[in-house]
């Protein structure tokens, strides 16, 4: 691509340059839409100024917050001719030329002013598009695509999944897969870790803790399939635990005696008000100008800009926000976070965090403090799915077929090895016959098609192979219910014993009612049949090796690596009960009587 002039004063970093490259690329050969994702704090801006500095055609730039508009114009003058705005909140509404850089809102007010063809369209924090055909983000593309059918698509995210839709892509250059039913993109081109420019000294190192005097309780707390928690529910808990907000702001104010901006991020609107109030208490905000100040949205945009141009001043030492400064905010001199929210989501976690990594004069760290437990690593890759509980840790698993190294939630013992896995497909893409990339067909859990007996995923209705209805799990266990001789067994507990030389496997229902398994290991018939029956069902890493069993004690002293059944099918057999099938992740209306 030829430059538009010769206007480079500013030096691209290493991987900043990587990351035009692989988008040059990408698009001298390919129609795909792309991503590019950089951590918050890693120059995005600066890449975007490059991309439109060597672009042949003309580049719209769109984001979702004035500020980034202006930042993003702001770096593209830096590199080349400066860009147009369009923007009502900067009062610039000039939509033609070499680069316009545009809010999307505004835009998606006025397509008709963007008559231009472009080459190319940049979409800043790109994990915020959704793929609905009217919201404005695709409002806008479609009439972009009206100009110029050739047009490409990139977009640049810190964080480039969405909870509720999951990855934005769908698929990877790493080779694996992203989102199949729903991505918003089609590849993430090139990806960097935020750990390496630590380490490099392009970010400021954090340090996290979590609550030092007093911490939240949110582990009941169940996140929605969007990833979200009830606000009803985090008030209800917040209101149970007043102390701990009020020990909480106490400690966050001594130890901000020694730092120079503090950002606290709030779980509800209520809660927010009264961490203000009692910081308003506990320190002096009777001089000019105030020392802290509280951001919602619903703070007008004029009093919004006054306090964030204050912060930045350091006129103002905390900011208390719920759910507002997470992106398109900089302020190089934070060097305290404080969250005081939960969240399910790795991405959202990153974001808070990185408000404070970025490099300013004098700051050799930044002090973060997790009161809301909420148990992530600040370097944890994002899994893909929500959280499945607290204790929940990115583990590696290996694909036994193509041998992908997948990343699903798991848990780990003390030592770091992996006790229980939550994958159900491997993510590893594979050539078909025709050397074109497919999803490789290894399932970790999976429930077997009645008719034609492929493997579908647990949740699946319709089967994938032959296309035949799968049994609804309530519709099966209501029939069950329905027929002589039958039992719907509630498992509570499983035990681990040994008979003899026999390994029995003791089932007990909330009854107190048990039914038992037996199991030998004197042959090797024995010990297969073990395996088939019990150890593939069980296992809590599924796709992983087990070791050979040849022994009752071995499985004894193996028992957590299996996992307990949540429902037993049992038919009564003229003298005992024989057990038909089990279910192991069903969360259906018969699973009502744990609680």
């Amino acid at each position: 691509m030829k430059a538009s002039t010769d206007k480079t004063a500013l030096q691209l970093r290493d991987y900043q340059q990587d990351s035009v490259n692989a988008a040059i690329k990408h698009f001298r050969s390919s129609q795909q839409s792309a991503v590019l994702a950089l951590p918050t704090g890693a120059g995005k801006s600066i890449v975007i100024a490059e991309l439109a500095r060597i672009a042949n055609g003309n580049v719209l730039v769109l984001t979702h917050v004035k500020e980034l508009v202006a930042q993003n114009a702001e770096k593209v003058g830096l590199l080349t001719q400066a860009a147009n705005i369009y923007s009502a909140g900067l009062n610039q509404k000039k939509a033609n030329g070499k680069t316009v850089v545009a809010s999307v809102q505004s835009a998606a007010r006025a397509l008709d002013k963007f008559d231009q063809p472009f080459s190319l369209v940049i979409i800043d924090e790109c994990h915020r598009v959704s793929n609905e055909k009217t919201s404005q983000y695709q409002q806008i593309l479609q009439h972009l695509k009206k100009q110029n059918p050739a047009i490409k698509i990139l977009g640049l995210t810190a964080t480039p999944y969405r909870l509720g839709l999951g990855w934005i892509y769908h698929h990877h250059y790493h080779g694996k897969i992203g989102n199949t039913d729903t991505a918003v993109f089609d590849k993430c081109i090139f990806e960097l870790p935020m750990r390496p420019l630590i380490k490099q000294g392009f970010l400021t190192a954090p340090k996290l803790f979590d609550g030092l005097s007093a911490q939240y309780d949110f582990s009941q707390l169940e996140p929605t399939e969007a990833g979200e928690f009830n606000q009803q529910e985090v008030e209800s808990i917040l209101n149970h635990q007043g102390r701990a907000t009020t020990a909480i702001v106490k400690q966050i104010v001594q130890l901000a005696n020694t730092r120079k901006g503090v950002i606290i991020f709030a779980a509800t609107v209520r809660h927010a008000q009264e961490i203000i109030g009692l910081l308003n208490k506990l320190i002096d905000n009777t001089a000019t100008p105030t020392k802290a100040a509280l951001i919602t949205a619903a703070t007008p945009h004029h009093e919004r800009d006054t306090i964030i141009d204050a912060f930045k001043a350091q006129q103002i030492k905390y900011i208390v926000n719920v759910a507002v400064l997470t992106t398109g905010f900089d302020a190089p001199h934070v060097d305290l976070i404080a969250i005081l929210r939960p969240t399910a989501s790795v991405s959202l976690f990153q974001q808070m965090v990185g408000r404070g990594l970025r490099l300013a004069q004098g700051k050799t760290d930044c002090l973060v403090i997790d009161y809301a437990a909420n148990g992530f690593d600040l370097y944890f890759p994002e899994v893909g799915q929500a959280k499945p509980n607290s204790k929940s840790v990115p583990v590696q698993v290996h694909c036994p077929m193509c041998q992908f190294a997948n990343t699903f939630w798991g848990h780990v013992d003390n030592d770091g090895d992996i006790i229980e896995h939550f994958g159900r497909r491997c993510q590893g893409l594979v050539s078909d016959k025709t050397n074109n990339e497919i999803q490789c067909d290894f399932r970790f859990r999976s429930k077997a098609c009645p008719d034609c007996g492929a493997e579908n995923d647990i949740a699946a209705r319709v089967c994938q192979s032959c296309h035949s209805t799968l049994i609804d799990p309530d519709k099966r266990l209501k029939q069950v219910l329905q027929s002589q001789h039958h039992h719907l067994f509630k498992c509570q507990k499983m035990l681990f014993t040994q008979d003899n030389q026999s390994l029995v496997i003791q089932y007990i229902d909330i009854e107190g009612n048990d039914f038992k398994q037996y199991f030998k290991f004197d042959t090797s018939p024995q010990k297969k049949a073990f395996y088939a029956a019990f150890v593939l069902n069980h296992t809590r890493t599924p796709g992983m090796p087990h070791p050979k069993y040849d022994n009752v004690k071995q499985v004894l002293a193996d028992q957590r690596r299996f996992r307990q059944p949540h429902l037993l099918i049992l038919k009564k057999q003229k003298h005992h009960w024989k057990l038909v099938d089990l279910f192991f992740d069903y969360q259906g209306k018969y699973k009502t009587d744990f609680s």
